[in-house]
C-alpha cells in the first residue's frame, strides 16, 4: 500500500510515502541556497515533500541558520526550491514553524514571544552555541492576533514562491503547541485556560492560512502529548479531540506517534479527512521502518511518514519498492556542515 497512489487535496501522490519536515540548518541570510534546491529534488519521488521548519515572520524564527518565507528575496529563494522539485516530478509543502519561546535574543535581534512568560526547560540553538531558553515575552492580546496573520500572510508568500500548499507546525514544542500546553500557556484570556480557549489559537491559525491559500493546500503537524522543549498537555485525548473539532476541514493532519497506538486509533477515527502518521514520535534513536509504514496504512492512516530514513537515502520510495537496505546518515552532519546533505547517492543497482 506504501507504494499505492493516493488524492490529497487538489493533488495527486504516486505513493504514500511523506518526506517529513527536518531542520538542517544551512541557510544563508534567512534564504534557502542551490544546494537546499539539489537536496529537496533529489527526493521528489516522494508522495510529498514537507519542508524544514520555516519561519512565518522575523520574530518567530527558533535557531540560525533557519530560513523564512516572509521577504520577498525569501520568496524568490524559495522559488527556485519549488521549481527544482517540480522539474523532478515533486510536490512540496512548506512547513510554516513559529518558534514561540523556542528562540533567542542572539538569533534573531528579538526577544523569542509565548503564551506567557515562562520559559521551556530546554537549551536552545545560538550563534554561540546551545544556550538555556530565555523567558519568552508574553503576548498582550493584540499581538496574538498579529501571529495568527502571520501564518495566512506565510502561506500566501509560500504559494506565491511555488509550494503546493503549507503545513503549520503545532507539535515539539513551537508556538502553537505552546499555547496548547498548560506548562507554557498560564493565560486567563480568550486563549488559555480552558480547552476551548487552548486550542483557540491554532485553530485561528488554521483558518488564516485556509482562508489565505485554500483549506485543500493546508495542513498542521501535532505531538499529542508531546513532551519535547518542556511541554507538558493535560487531558490529552479530550485536548486533541476537541482540537480536531474546532479545526476546518483542511488538507490533513500530521501526528506523530507521541501517544499510544489506541489514542492514535481515536484521533484517526476522529478526523475526517487524510491521516498522516509518523510512526519515530518523539525524537530518539529509531528509524520508523517500512512494516510499520505498512502496519499503519493497515490500521487506518493514508499516508506515513518517514524523516531520518529521507537523510541518507533519496531514493527511498525506490529502496522500499525493490526490498533495498537503507543507508545510515551522520548524525554529526545533520545539521550545518557542507557534507552530507546532497552527497548521499541513490542506491547502484
Amino acid at each position: 500500500m506504501l507504494l499505492s497512489s493516493y488524492r490529497l487535496g487538489n493533488l495527486t501522490l504516486p505513493n504514500r510515502l511523506v518526506m517529513a519536515p527536518m531542520t538542517r540548518a544551512r541557510a544563508v541570510d534567512g534564504k534557502p541556497t542551490e544546494a537546499t534546491a539539489t537536496y529537496y529534488a533529489q527526493r521528489a519521488t516522494a508522495g510529498l515533500i514537507v519542508t524544514e521548519g520555516v519561519h512565518p515572520n522575523a520574530v518567530g524564527q527558533a535557531g540560525p541558520f533557519m530560513p523564512g518565507v516572509h521577504t520577498d528575496d525569501q520568496v524568490a529563494a524559495w522559488r527556485v526550491v519549488t521549481d527544482a522539485v517540480h522539474a523532478n516530478g515533486g510536490r512540496i509543502f512548506a512547513q510554516l514553524m513559529h518558534g514561540g519561546r523556542i528562540g533567542h535574543v542572539e538569533v534573531a535581534g528579538h526577544q523569542p514571544v509565548g503564551p506567557s512568560a515562562i520559559a521551556a526547560d530546554a537549551q536552545v540553538f545560538t550563534p554561540a552555541g546551545m544556550k538555556p531558553a530565555p523567558v519568552p515575552r508574553a503576548l498582550p492580546a493584540a499581538e496574538v492576533a498579529d501571529q495568527v496573520q502571520a501564518f495566512g500572510d506565510a502561506a500566501r508568500k509560500a504559494v506565491d514562491a511555488g509550494f503546493d500548499g503549507v503545513e503549520l507546525h503545532g507539535a515539539n514544542g513551537y508556538l502553537i503547541q505552546q499555547f496548547l500546553s498548560s506548562s507554557a500557556n498560564e493565560r486567563t484570556d480568550g486563549y488559555g485556560g480552558s480547552i476551548s480557549g487552548r486550542i483557540r489559537f491554532a485553530v485561528e491559525a488554521v483558518e488564516a492560512a485556509a482562508d489565505a491559500i485554500g483549506a485543500d493546500r493546508v495542513g498542521i503537524r501535532l505531538s499529542p502529548g508531546g513532551e519535547i522543549q518542556g511541554i507538558v498537555e493535560e487531558n490529552v485525548p479530550v485536548l486533541y479531540g476537541e482540537l480536531l473539532k474546532a479545526l476546518p476541514d483542511i488538507a490533513y493532519i500530521h501526528v506523530l506517534a507521541t501517544v499510544d497506538d489506541e489514542a492514535l486509533m481515536e484521533l484517526r477515527k476522529a478526523w475526517p479527512t487524510a491521516f498522516i502518521l509518523n510512526p519515530g514520535g518523539q525524537i530518539g534513536p529509531v528509524e520508523s521502518t517500512q512494516e510499520q509504514g505498512e502496519r499503519w496504512l493497515a490500521n487506518g492512516a493514508d499516508l506515513i511518514s518517514y524523516g531520518r530514513a529521507y537523510i541518507g537515502n533519496p531514493d527511498l520510495v525506490e529502496r522500499f519498492r525493490l526490498g533495498l537496505p537503507l543507508a545510515a546518515s551522520d548524525q554529526e552532519t545533520w545539521f550545518q556542515t557542507p557534507h552530507g546533505y546532497v552527497d548521499y547517492p541513490a542506491h547502484q543497482h
